[in-house]
């Protein structure tokens, strides 16, 4: 197989190919590589790899346990686990010390690419510019930007969720940006008379709680604005952590489509809220700067509120935003200097795709219809896709937690049988009615 610091040429057709090389299609990557049975290869655009740079913040930690690592919900034995990485790293006996199952997101993120540099089922540095599809061959061919053609059977799409910027802020000049670039931009933010930040969920909240803890160093004002009524805790205990299962998955798979679309924006506190104690460490820095700043401390926390226009004064350099509380119904501006947008991430169907689109099934809404496989083609056993289906799949999709299970499905898929076991019934309760029983 090819090295991952080295390109590959084309070559016989492969078993599948992976395009993009999140945590996701890399857990694929190190569970498929001792598969003699299974000839794949995976393509990454970046150089190496890297997993939200951008909000490499001090002390940032997954939301997930260390068992949700690639690999070990599926193989508890596999080499490529955290705890493997730990030990190479001379560092097992200290995270066992420290007591604390949640990695920081830096050690993950360098866990990934340990784990990526022991691959030899992967190419970095390489897009995917265009997918077409023999008929009489029955092949999928992926051409590259290095002008290689992969030949393959299946394709397994890992191309992430890409950066959600609101319809008001598009075309919006200056230089906003979004959370995921906040790292790279945090030095010239601060710079600013006053900082607005939109949107909620942990990413927000730790830009905030960032920004607010050298508020009296730099002097700005700070607003926080946020369509949520709240600011929403997630929710962690066990019997809702029960709804990233396989029962569950299957349960909201089989529901209405109108159905699913309503609880996925009901479920978002599920996996977009903010981690508890981060909410209590926002408060108890505001208690603090409050304490020891003299006057009122300049930032501002706004709820019920949505972003509704947006403009930019090019010779000001100031943001006039739109805003309006939709409980009041009331409308109303306010002007910034700097603007983070922590709006999250949404799935687009990548471009390359374009000439087999008539070979993905498409929902009512005209997202990607996945099956229960987890394949959007037509066939339903060709093209499979990582993350991207909430609407399918429920909040299982972005949860690294289900990675290993999903990967364990779709080797299954890919190779006829089962290799890694995969769970069918690990919860306690019921989610559907009983089978059989009326009323």
């Amino acid at each position: 197989m090819q090295s991952s610091r080295e390109p590959r040429g084309p070559r016989r057709p492969l078993d599948f190919i992976g395009i993009g090389l999140g945590p996701f299609n890399l857990g694929l990557a190190c569970l498929t590589a001792p598969i003699d049975e299974l000839d794949g290869l995976f393509i990454e655009t970046k150089p190496h790899f890297e997993w939200h740079a951008g909000m490499f913040l001090d002390g940032a930690h997954l939301q997930t346990p260390f068992m949700s690592d690639l690999v070990t919900l599926a193989d508890p034995t596999s080499p490529f686990s955290f705890l493997n990485y730990l030990k190479d790293q001379d560092r097992l006996y200290s995270f066992y010390i420290r007591e604390n199952f949640y990695p920081l997101r830096t050690e993950y993120n360098d866990y990934c690419r340990w784990a990526a540099d022991r691959l030899e089922n992967v190419q970095f540095s390489t897009s995917a510019t265009e997918v077409s599809y023999d008929e009489r061959a029955g092949l999928y061919e992926v051409r590259t930007d290095r002008g290689e053609t992969h030949l393959a059977r299946r394709l397994v799409l890992g191309t992430g969720t890409p950066p959600y910027v609101p319809p008001a802020c598009a075309g919006l000049g200056g230089d906003f940006f979004h959370n995921s670039a906040y790292m790279a931009n945090k030095a010239e933010l601060q710079k600013k008379k006053s900082i607005t930040l939109v949107g909620s969920g942990q990413s927000a909240a730790e830009i905030y709680h960032d920004l607010l803890s050298e508020i009296d160093v730099h002097g700005y004002q700070l607003n926080w604005v946020t369509r949520s009524p709240r600011f929403f805790p997630l929710e962690y205990t066990k019997l809702t952590l029960e709804m990233t299962s396989p029962e569950y998955v299957d349960y909201f798979h089989a529901l209405p489509e109108e159905t699913r679309y309503r609880l996925e924006t009901q479920q978002k506190n599920l996996f977009k809220g903010i981690d508890g104690e981060l909410i209590n460490a926002i408060f108890d820095l505001l208690y603090q700067k409050k304490v020891t700043m003299p006057g009122p401390v300049p930032t501002t926390l706004m709820t019920n509120t949505a972003l509704n226009s947006a403009a930019y004064d090019t010779t000001t350099g100031t943001y006039t935003l739109g805003l309006r509380q939709e409980e009041q119904e009331r409308d109303f501006s306010l002007a910034t200097d700097g603007l983070v947008l922590a709006t999250g991430y949404r799935f687009v169907l990548p471009e390359f795709l374009a000439p087999i689109r008539d070979r993905i099934n498409f929902d009512g809404h005209g997202r990607p219809d996945a099956a229960r496989n987890y394949t959007i083609d037509t066939a339903g056993r060709e093209i499979f896709l990582q993350n991207g289906t909430v609407h399918n799949h429920s909040i299982t999709s972005p949860d690294l937690g289900m990675a290993a299970y999903r990967n364990a499905y779709i080797v299954k898929e890919l190779l006829g049988r089962e290799y890694y076991k995969v769970e069918k019934s690990i919860a306690f309760q019921q989610f559907a009615a009983p089978e059989g029983v009326h009323a």
